[in-house]
């Protein structure tokens, strides 16, 4: 099941569970359900709540999209710590892998875009 970046971007504006989704459009036709979670369906549930812009949404998913890669970076790194060890000898080729990793979050811009290099 593929994670639903835009539910976890809305659930950290307002407190969260402030919003649900329209069930009509504007003329009273009925939405249907596979097309009813899109930002143009937002329905405020929470007194006092605002609908978050839109770019607001883009840029909060995007941080939790960089919050991922980042999370799984740092793992890999910590799987191969023990060769930084100075009783180990490092190849060439793992200290390639771990500054690679080390270079992901600034050696692309977006982080649909993040292809994780392969460990030697």
């Amino acid at each position: 099941m593929a994670k639903d970046y835009f539910q976890d971007a809305l659930q950290t504006f307002n407190g969260g569970d402030w919003y649900g989704w329209k069930k009509y459009d504007s003329e009273g036709n009925r939405i249907p359900n596979n097309e009813r979670m899109s930002y143009a369906n937002i329905e405020i549930i929470k007194e006092g709540a605002t609908i978050p812009t839109e770019a607001e949404v883009n840029t909060k998913i995007d941080e939790i999209k960089w919050e991922e890669v980042r999370e799984k970076r740092n793992q890999l790194l910590a799987e191969t710590d023990f060769y930084a060890l100075s009783d180990v000898t490092m190849s060439t080729e793992m200290a390639n892998y771990r500054q690679q990793l080390r270079d992901l979050p600034t050696s692309t811009s977006n982080p649909d875009d993040i292809v994780f290099p392969t460990k030697p």
